[in-house]
């Protein structure tokens, strides 16, 4: 049995895998409020119990840099400490890995039935590259050549954001005076899809609506302005999402070319999801409108804008893909 965990800075799942020769099988799945506990220690001993499964392995999928075998997240005040883990759990050691290269390592790994494609692109062996917007924002690649494959963890996330037309030139000048340093993830991330709704609002303040303007201010702004406009209730919304998913194509397009990622980019964390995919009943029309958003940027990068049009990309719609990802590690690590 291998423990699996998946470290975001609002949710913590944790979840009991079981490799065979068919793949490998979650067979218990626990969420946890990552803000409600003072530590993934805690959480850890609260899915086990007191009476822990018998584990042969255990990888951990932390939004965070790890380095020497510990990790301060990101988004949460937590020092993560893998000795300490793996002393808790009865193991020799613990894998660690960043969240989004949890994510990676999941891709090759999972079926039709959990991905929506974007583009086609054409079929390539070449590296894999991953980019996820979620509380924030995570970059990780997978890397073929001709010994094993290798994964790069990667806080590109907090990198600069760089501006590719007037308005969003126009959103950093704001941004800046507000949080003084713009990284990326202040635009492409859940929290900064409603920078993006707030900057077009304050240029446009006659387009909010009042029923809107109400329930902003009732639980997740973002997923609010998310759910407007995809259910077509306000035209300020779908603009406040199609800007931000142009953005996100932008980003998503760098990343491929920093990785050359001739073998695929794939879109993970909950944006993504709910965005290009939507709930049952969402409106083809909006579906085709995300995507071009997305591509037109994504594809747009001059003299190598037909190399991107060449790579496929790929929705992840399987929320468990980290924790399947970060049990593969732990299997590899201990020798399976």
């Amino acid at each position: 049995m291998i423990l699996a965990c998946d470290v975001g800075g609002t949710k913590t799942n944790l979840a009991l895998v079981e490799a065979s020769s068919a793949g490998l099988q979650i067979v218990r799945l626990e969420t946890y409020r990552s803000r409600q506990h003072a530590s993934l220690d805690e959480i850890v001993a609260t899915f086990v119990g007191s009476r822990p499964p018998r584990l042969e392995a255990a990888g951990f999928g932390i939004a965070g840099p790890v380095l020497a075998g510990r990790v301060e997240t990101t988004n949460l005040p937590w020092r993560v400490d893998g000795a300490r883990l793996a002393r808790g759990l009865a193991l020799g050691r613990v894998s660690l890995l960043n969240d989004v290269e949890a994510h990676a390592w999941s891709v090759l790994r999972l079926g039709e039935a959990d991905r929506v494609t974007l583009q086609a692109g054409t079929p390539g062996s070449g590296n894999v590259a991953v980019v996820a917007a979620g509380t924030g924002l995570g970059f990780a690649a997978l890397v073929r050549g001709e010994g094993p494959v290798r994964s790069i963890a990667s806080e590109g996330g907090h990198a600069d954001f760089a501006p590719g037309d007037d308005a969003e030139i126009e959103l950093l000048r704001r941004l800046r005076r507000r949080f003084g340093h713009v990284s990326v993830e202040r635009v492409v991330s859940g929290p900064g899809l409603f920078h993006v709704y707030e900057f077009l609002r304050d240029e446009s303040p006659r387009d909010e609506q009042s029923w809107l303007a109400a329930a902003l201010q009732e639980g997740d702004p973002s997923a609010t302005v998310a759910a407007a406009a995809l259910q077509g209730r306000s035209g300020l919304a779908e603009r406040a999402v199609l800007f931000f998913l142009g953005a996100y194509g932008a980003e998503a397009g760098n990343w491929a070319l920093r990785t050359m990622a001739t073998g695929g980019v794939w879109l993970g964390g909950g944006v993504a999801g709910k965005l290009f995919g939507g709930p049952p009943g969402t409106p083809a029309a909006w579906r085709a409108r995300a995507r071009d958003a997305f591509l037109a940027r994504f594809r747009d990068k001059g003299r190598l804008s037909p190399l991107l049009e060449a790579i496929s990309v790929q929705v992840i719609v399987n929320d468990r893909a980290p924790l399947l990802g970060a049990a593969y590690v732990a299997l590899q690590e201990a020798g399976r």
